[in-house]
């Protein structure tokens, strides 16, 4: 008898590093919005017209740009969507730290989606790396699995606080110039993340598990929950 399960998505054969980190392209995405931000403000006199223009400019080339690439509407959105609302925010409450003070609060939400997303048993970086490795949502059937993006996940809720305790100081002291040069440190921990996430899941995994490309599901469940 045939097979009648759908396909699984086709698999990005990237190591699961270079997914999360994005590649070349994830460096330049994650810094020019911020950095250019401030450079355009300081090198127009203290312009936030201009520094705002900037922002919303080079974020329009960035989602111009992922669309050509064929990224999900998503993230498209997400992305332009993410520094519209910084830098409309600065304009309304002239004032530039107005830009940060909207990517703490984004911080400070990310940390509890994370954090939510354990205790309701979808783990984030399951659901955003099991698609791009071609398991879809089957992991959720793998208890091995499901304990190793629980505990990767909350290395994230980590992270987006870290981001949020490093900023706040930041802006209460007007230190733009420093924020400027937040992205810089932001991706490095971003890298140590992501490795420390790929390090969790293997100590996580049994010796003997297949890895994370590959979910023990049961025969009975293997069509369930993609």
């Amino acid at each position: 008898m045939a097979d009648s399960r759908e396909p699984n998505p086709p698999i990005d054969d990237r190591h699961p590093l270079n997914v999360l980190m994005g590649g070349p392209w994830g460096f330049v995405e994650s810094m020019a919005p911020t950095v250019l931000f401030v450079l355009a403000y300081f090198a127009s006199g203290n312009n936030l017209a201009v520094a705002v223009g900037v922002a919303l400019g080079v974020a329009a080339v960035l989602a111009l740009v992922k669309v050509r690439r064929g990224e999900r509407p998503v993230r498209v959105l997400a992305g332009l969507l993410g520094v519209a609302v910084a830098a409309l925010w600065a304009a309304y409450s002239d004032d530039p730290l107005g830009f940060f003070q909207v990517r703490v609060l984004a911080n400070i939400l990310s940390a509890i989606a994370f954090a939510v997303s354990i205790f309701i048993k979808r783990p984030l970086i399951g659901i955003i790396v099991g698609p791009l490795l071609g398991t879809g949502m089957r992991w959720r059937q793998d208890p091995d699995l499901l304990r190793g993006y629980s505990r990767a996940t909350w290395l994230w809720v980590v992270l987006s606080l870290v981001r949020a305790a490093i900023q706040v100081p930041l802006i209460a002291a007007g230190q733009l110039a420093w924020l400027g040069a937040t992205p810089f440190l932001f991706y490095g921990l971003v890298a140590i993340t992501v490795a420390g996430s790929w390090w969790v899941m293997k100590r996580t995994l049994p010796p003997e598990h297949p890895g994370i490309r590959h979910p023990r599901v049961p025969p009975e469940t293997s069509a369930a929950d993609r």
